[in-house]
């Protein structure tokens, strides 16, 4: 039987059980995709069923979150928590706060999760987790009393042994503060139940710019396979959230050339490249809920509205914006534009339409799984660090962040050769499908 059959077959009963769910189907027929025929080929992975049970999540929790806003009057948001497989270590992932959230998207990045985990090398499981509750135009009082009634709801479901969430869009350390207090004060314990804390209460230095500082590493190790460096490297970067902000800090201190970055109102273009005051600026309007397009008149760069960042000509493209942004349109653009490299930032940013005409353009693509791992990783050095009551100076963490996604990018090396190139993308699903698979058929039907 053709793989291609032995897809189509699998994708079948995965639709019949997930109807509608775009997201998460997409998301297991790219992993599927690339690992069927390693499943087959594998007798205990076969025998196992490893697929059909990383297609199910061990469970979804869903709850209402009943809270006051500032007007006392009672509102009520929908909250989840996906825990997808904790076949080799505690659930471990992010809590998103945004309207948009569905259980769709969470099933999609808590799968992710589970395989970006795995490539780490450290005993994560994957998770993923949030609300449909939106924060913008809300007082802080609003959203810490939002925050107090989230973790009233969640925290029978989690522990530092058993499930331990992490920031991710709209939850940053601020709110990881809030909710570990909320959580503090149910368990009655102080523990490591959450990662993304403030340094203060048990929180590891380089938490905050770990996404973006590894993406820009697991890059530098991309152009090293080559022969290459970084320095002078024209980069597009889409968003202008933490993990955007923080990839553009790293790359203009390791000498690239930062052209953009982005919002949903347009793009800030800066043909010599952004400084690190412009990236400043741009970080301090995210916090301050503002938009970007009316730079100072000290910015390198001005604000084209409705435009993409991916219409500049540049070396390398780092999407760090959210899920499905770059479309066939817009893939084709960098291409013209004569990119050679391409690196998520964010969770699955390509369209499909855009997967494909990026691989027949000759552009390299790291997937998210791989070259945005650095958060999680970082995360899980942080559960080290409280477990062992002992915290790591910044260098230290930055040296270990650096080395894990090298790490990274030699599994992934290895598993995605083929002759003269590294198809980055199957080596990231097959290598974190090992990981798990070696786990899952080791425990027997359970």
């Amino acid at each position: 039987m053709s793989r291609d059959s032995l897809l189509e077959d699998f994708m079948h009963e995965v639709e019949l059980r997930n109807p509608g769910e775009t997201e998460f189907l997409q998301a297991v027929r790219h992993v599927a995709r690339d690992t069927i025929t390693i499943e087959k080929a594998h007798a205990d992975y076969a025998q196992a069923r490893v697929l059909a049970r990383l297609a199910k999540p061990d469970r979804m929790v869903e709850f209402r979150v009943t809270w006051q806003d500032d007007n006392h009057e009672i509102r009520v948001n929908r909250g989840w928590r996906v825990q997808h497989s904790n076949a080799i270590g505690p659930y471990k992932g992010g809590l998103r706060f945004h309207p948009a959230l569905t259980p769709s998207v969470l099933k999609f990045l808590a799968f992710e999760q589970t395989f970006k985990n795995a490539l780490t090398g450290l005993p994560l499981g994957g998770g993923k987790g949030g609300s449909d509750f939106d924060p913008r135009g809300r007082s802080d009082a609003e959203i810490m009393r939002f925050c107090q009634a989230f973790m009233l709801q969640l925290a029978p479901f989690i522990g530092p042994n058993r499930d331990v969430p992490a920031g991710d869009i709209n939850v940053g350390t601020r709110e990881i503060g809030w909710l570990f207090a909320a959580y503090k004060s149910q368990a009655h314990e102080f523990s490591g139940v959450l990662t993304g804390k403030g340094r203060s209460f048990g929180g590891s230095a380089v938490r905050v710019e770990a996404t973006g500082w590894g993406l820009v590493y697991f890059t530098e190790a991309m152009l090293a396979e080559r022969g290459e460096e970084i320095a002078g490297k024209r980069i597009a970067i889409s968003g202008k959230g933490n993990v955007a902000t923080h990839a553009a800090e790293k790359a203009i201190a390791c000498g690239a050339r930062v052209v953009t970055l982005s919002d949903t109102a347009g793009t800030l273009v800066a043909p010599d490249g952004l400084t690190l005051d412009d990236v400043a600026w741009v970080r301090a309007c995210k916090q301050a809920g503002a938009d970007i397009t009316d730079p100072p008149g000290s910015c390198n760069a001005t604000f084209h509205e409705g435009a993409s960042p991916w219409e500049q000509e540049v070396d390398i493209a780092l999407p760090c914006a959210t899920q499905n942004e770059l479309d066939g349109e817009m893939a084709q653009a960098l291409v013209d534009g004569g990119a050679r490299i391409l690196a998520e930032g964010a969770n699955m940013p390509l369209t499909d339409e855009a997967l494909e005409i990026v691989a027949k353009g000759g552009i390299t693509r790291a997937p998210g799984k791989a070259s945005n791992a650095g958060g999680v990783a970082v995360s899980g050095l942080e559960m080290s660090q409280n477990s062992r009551r002992r915290f790591a100076s910044p260098q230290e963490v930055d040296d270990d962040l650096r080395e894990i996604m090298e790490t990274i990018h030699a599994r992934v090396s290895r598993e995605g050769r083929e002759g003269g190139r590294i198809d980055y993308s199957r080596g990231a699903n097959i290598a974190g499908f090992r990981k798990v698979a070696d786990a899952i058929a080791a425990m027997g039907a359970i």
